[in-house]
Formats: structure tokens, sequence, C-alpha cells
């Protein structure tokens, strides 16, 4: 691969390159959700050290050959796992030792909750004008959005303070807003 002219090799063994692909199509196969480039790394540094220049060497690979699509939306590059992608774990699950299909299992459990409850409420703010800044503040479920709000704030640390009460808070202020637009 040739990156701003410096060529990176992956000085490992075949094997050992495999079966961190595989690892990687594996977790996103259990997800069976999109989910965030720095989320997935996390998981898989979760389960077995891996450098970050190979991780994502791995993705471009797995992209290349169809195994998973990446996309972005609002700023943020998503991995799933496409049909070639899980035919190919169905085929090389037993590369991986069953002690890390373990660790992925167990690890998923509490971890997939946790993106799900990211995911779910979200909040960002830029500038708008000069003296102006656009809040964004609202709720997704199945990675569609269910209610979005903007407002505008006049300085930054207020604007700070409405993201962090949002997101702290969003779960009682959503139905709230939605009780009395249907008063």
């Amino acid at each position: 691969m040739k990156n701003g002219g410096l060529k990176v090799k992956l000085n490992t063994d075949k094997e050992e390159l495999a079966e961190s692909k595989v690892l990687i199509l594996y977790i996103l196969s259990k997800i069976e959700k999109p989910i965030t480039n720095s989320e997935l790394y996390e998981l898989v540094e979760s389960i077995e050290e891996m450098n970050y220049f190979y991780y994502q060497q791995f993705l471009i690979d797995l992209k290349e050959n169809k195994y998973l699509l990446e996309y972005e939306q609002e700023k943020q590059k998503y991995h799933i796992i496409t049909k070639n992608g899980k035919e190919t774990v169905r085929l090389t699950i037993d590369m991986l030792p069953g002690a890390i299909k373990d660790k992925v299992d167990e690890t998923l459990k509490g971890t997939i909750k946790k993106i799900e409850n990211e995911e779910a409420v979200y909040a960002d703010f830029y500038p708008s004008k000069e003296d102006e800044i656009m809040i964004k503040c609202g709720i997704k479920e199945s990675n569609k959005k269910v209610f979005e709000v903007e407002v505008f704030s006049s300085s930054r640390e207020n604007a700070i303070k409405i993201i962090e009460n949002w997101k702290k808070n969003a779960t009682t202020i959503y139905p709230k807003i939605i009780e009395m637009l249907n008063r």
C-alpha cells in the first residue's frame, strides 16, 4: 500500500494476518449493525492487541474484497459486514481459536448495549454565523433519526452545557417534548 510516498509493509505471517481479518469480520457478524471505525477498533483492541495501522490496512483489504461496506454519515465512518463477509466468516471461523471467540462473545454482551445507547442519543454543535452556534440534538433508533432539534446559542460554553444536558437527560426531555407537541 502506498500512502503519501511511504510504502507500508505488514511484517507478520500470513496466517496471523488472515486470523486478524477473520476476527474483524466475526465481530461485525455478531454486531449485525453499522458500527463506527473507532468503536470497531476499540472492540478489536479489547479482544486482541492490534496495531492501528495494521487494523486500517485490514479494513481496506476487507472493503476491497467486498467483505465489509464502509460509509460516512454525519462525519463518522461506519462499517457493516456484507453477505459475502458473512459467508467468509462461516467458512473461516475455525481459524479463530475458541478462546478468542468466547472473548468476543463475552465482550460484545456489554459493548453492544453501550454502542446502542451512545448511538441512540447524539448532540453536536458547529458555528452558524460569526456570533452564533448551531446545536443539533437528536435520537436515533436502528440508525434512523426519530427526533432531532436544532437551536442557536450565542456562546460556546452554553452550547456545551446544552449538549451535556441533552446527553444526560434525553430520555426524560424527549417524551416531554412529544407530549407537549401532542396537546
